[in-house]
Parts: C-alpha cells; sequence; structure tokens
C-alpha cells in the first residue's frame, strides 16, 4: 500500500484576512487545492507555475465585470506543496487527485492512458508478437516497452518480425496437416507451425526461432549482431566476400530494426531509470545548492529526494569535450591541513564531509528501499503513462536528465553528479580564451 499523499503545507483562510494570508504562499510552482468549510464539499485541485498569483486571482475580491472564477467566499483552507518541475508537478498532481477523488477520478482528471507496449507469448505452445495497451501480470516479464505510441511499437515489432519467421495470425493454433497456411508461409516469411508444427522437428525448429526473438527483444538485437559480425568476420577471414557482403548487409538490416526502439524500452521487472530534476525552491535562501532525484524501477516512480550538489562544480557535457578532464564534475572537498595547529583555523564550515559520489549513491539507495510494486496493475499502468509523457517529449521541450543503468546494473554515478550539478547551479560558463602576444619584431638599425 502507498503512504497517503499529504501537502506539505496548509493555512487557514478567510476573507478578512485575505491579504495577509495571501502574502505567506510562495511565489514558487506548485500544486494546491482550495477546501470548503464542509468536508463534503468538493475541493478545487490543480497546478501553478506562481502559486501566489494563482491563489490570489481566485481568492481576490470578486469584480462585477468579470466572468473569471471566484471561490473567496467559499474557501476555508488553503493546502500547498512546492515543487522543482514539471515533472514533479504531474506526479504531485497524481498523488493528490488520487488522494483526494480517487484513482478512476485521478486518471479521467489527468487523462492518463496506458502506453503501448510489445508483448510476447511466450506461455503459448507456438509464440507471436504483438502490440497492446494492456497489461497483465503474469506477462509482464514479457511485455516490452513503453513506446510513445502504437504506430512506433507496430513499426518495431513488423521490422523485426521481418528478420525472423515467427508467425502472425492471431488465432489459437491446433496444427493439423491440411492445414491450408496463409500468405507469409508463400512467402518464406514463417515457419508455418499451423501445418509444420505435426513433426517434433517442425516443432523444434519454432521452438528455437521464438527463443530466437526473444532474445532479440531482451537484448534489444544485441543477440542477433554479435551472432552476425563472428559470421561477418569468419566469412572475410576465409575470403568469402560475397557472403561477407550479404552478412554485413543483413547487420544493416538488424540494426535498422533495433535502431526503431528507444533505450527506455525494456522489460517492464527490469525497467531502472534515475532522473534528475530541479529541486523545489526553499524559502530560506541560505540552503544549499540541490537537484531532486526520481528513481525508476519495475515500472514505478519513486522519488522525490533531495540530492545536495555542494562540493561539485557544473562541468561541460562529455559529449561535447570527449574524454577530457574537463568532462568529469569536479569535486570540491575540503582537505584538512596535517599541522594541528593549522587545522585548528579552519572554518567549522570547511570540516571535511563524505564525498559526493557517496551522498549520490545513499540517496539512490534509499529509493531503492523505499521501492515496491503497486498492488494494482492500473497504479502501475500510471506511472508508465507519466513516464512516457515527459520521457517522449521533444528533447528541447524535456526538462531534466534520466540516467539508465549501466550494463553490470550499477549506476553511472558520476554522470548523474554532473547533471545534478548542471540543472541546480546552471550551465557552466565559457572559459575565456587566454590572449597571447606573439613577441614584438627587432626593429632593424638605420645606418
Amino acid at each position: 500500500m502507498a503512504e497517503p499523499f499529504h501537502f506539505e503545507h496548509s493555512l487557514a483562510f478567510s476573507p478578512e484576512s485575505a491579504a495577509e494570508i495571501l502574502r505567506a504562499i510562495p511565489a514558487l510552482p506548485g500544486v494546491f487545492a482550495l477546501h470548503g468549510p464542509r468536508s463534503e464539499d468538493e475541493p478545487y485541485l490543480t497546478r501553478a507555475a506562481d502559486l501566489r498569483r494563482r491563489i490570489t486571482r481566485i481568492l481576490a475580491p470578486p469584480d462585477s465585470q468579470s466572468k473569471r472564477l471566484n471561490l473567496r467566499t467559499r474557501v476555508a483552507r488553503i493546502d500547498y506543496t512546492v515543487t522543482g518541475s514539471q515533472f514533479e508537478s504531474h506526479l504531485t498532481l497524481y498523488h493528490a487527485s488520487a488522494d483526494l477523488f480517487g484513482l478512476v477520478e485521478a486518471r479521467r482528471r489527468l487523462r492518463l492512458h496506458t502506453p503501448f507496449f510489445l508483448r510476447f507469448t511466450a506461455e503459448n505452445a507456438f509464440p507471436r508478437v504483438y502490440s497492446t495497451n494492456r497489461l497483465s501480470r503474469r506477462a509482464l516479464a514479457h511485455t516490452y516497452g513503453p513506446f510513445p505510441s502504437r504506430a512506433a511499437a507496430d513499426r518495431y515489432c513488423d521490422a523485426v518480425l521481418d528478420l525472423f519467421k515467427l508467425r502472425r495470425c492471431y488465432e489459437d493454433l491446433a496444427p493439423y496437416p491440411e492445414h491450408p497456411g496463409c500468405v507469409y508461409q508463400e512467402m518464406n516469411k514463417c515457419l508455418a507451425p499451423c501445418n509444420q508444427a505435426c513433426s517434433p522437428a517442425g516443432t523444434a525448429a519454432y521452438a528455437a526461432e521464438a527463443a530466437a526473438v526473444e532474445a532479440f527483444f531482451a537484448t534489444r538485437g544485441e543477440s542477433l549482431l554479435t551472432h552476425l559480425t563472428a559470421e561477418r568476420e569468419r566469412a572475410s577471414a576465409e575470403m568469402e566476400f560475397e557472403q561477407a557482403a550479404q552478412l554485413h548487409a543483413q547487420f544493416l538490416r538488424v540494426k535498422s530494426a533495433a535502431s526503431l526502439a528507444d533505450p527506455l524500452v525494456q522489460p517492464i521487472p527490469n525497467l531502472r531509470a534515475v532522473i534528475v530534476q530541479a529541486a523545489a525552491n526553499s524559502l530560506h535562501s541560505d540552503d544549499e545548492p540541490a537537484a531532486a532525484i526520481f528513481l525508476l524501477a519495475s515500472g514505478c516512480i519513486t522519488g522525490p529526494a533531495r540530492h545536495s550538489t555542494l562540493g561539485v562544480r557544473a562541468v561541460k557535457d562529455q559529449a561535447s569535450v570527449g574524454t577530457s578532464l574537463f568532462a568529469q564534475p569536479l569535486m570540491l572537498q575540503a582537505v584538512p591541513l596535517a599541522d594541528d595547529s593549522q587545522a585548528a583555523k579552519i572554518p567549522a564550515p570547511l570540516t571535511p564531509t563524505e564525498s559526493p559520489e557517496v551522498r549520490a549513491t545513499t540517496v539512490v539507495t534509499s529509493l531503492e528501499q523505499q521501492t515496491s510494486a503497486p498492488t494494482d496493475l492500473a497504479t502501475h499502468s500510471d506511472h508508465l503513462s507519466l513516464l512516457r509523457r515527459w520521457y517522449y517529449r521533444p528533447e528541447k521541450q524535456r526538462a531534466g536528465e534520466v540516467f539508465l543503468p549501466k550494463e553490470d546494473g550499477t549506476w553511472p554515478i558520476r554522470r548523474i553528479l554532473n547533471a545534478a550539478a548542471r540543472i541546480s547551479l546552471g550551465e557552466p560558463k565559457p572559459v575565456a580564451e587566454a590572449q597571447i602576444q606573439s613577441p614584438p619584431t627587432p626593429v632593424e638599425p638605420v645606418h
């Protein structure tokens, strides 16, 4: 069971003290709810880019000539939570809507729809692949996604099936020798289990083909690419250049098909990612810089956890500067002096603390410990829908960064630190070019 949602701040409201109460609300983005005097009154819930301005417009003295919504005489309490990003606002609004109105109404208000996936029917005697937006608990391990749309899922599915000879029919097969087959059998694009699987050899061949397709989806094409690369190198070494050319053409086809799936497309239980967003601005100006960390595990979003970027300096992205040392996050941790007399002069704020890498690892580990699978698939679907809505936006409109685990399952902590520093401190300023003056040209003496 998920913990009940609670707003961070709550203020009693009365029209007589409206000006003083509204001044106490920060001019920051967030989610707020306006409650009436009776418990059965339905609250007004929404998000805003500026809480103070939006609430003031709703609770200001009404204008007789305006048709703007005014709830000044109907509100008794103001609840609000400050957020740091649009991603956090949508997630907070979802939790607040589910707590106030129920999950069904929350999905309707936020227009959440299950994303499309590819399902591999491994439980079937003759597996097939098809796109769907319905989740099944027993098939989550063989459900791959999410995709941005049904068209994207179908495009990837068709491209993969063109590489193999898996069946595309929807019927529950009961093979018999006289089965007429279909057009895919005529085009040699299907192993035709409808009539060929009556023999042990035909059943084994189809099972091997299904296993190859499942491996392709699980590795996003690497299983087939590795095999083709080895065969191509062998043919080249044996000077079978025509065969090597054919294998290379097939390699390009497989690579093109694999590129149609985003790196986020994984079996749902394996969906893991760290999402870095801007942290909610504090009401105190002396707070240390920080970023908000969210964890995606098994398709469920946990967070935010506030991660301090104290001791980390924003640097250029590695993609723009290669493997230079300037592409690594710079740690500014204080180092104590060896001499006790000198160490005694170090002010308290410079006392060495745990390194930024340890802090980031601790934050991610704490989020992993908080993660729990939802009790129903509908809630699971809601989290995946919120993820799809944010992740598949155009890159220029998608605020924040996302990081997938490395091949060994560990997190790229250095890259996460660099992103947190860029988000909390801003992009690094360009270094001024050094002005190198050439030596003056010697003047020849005049005779």
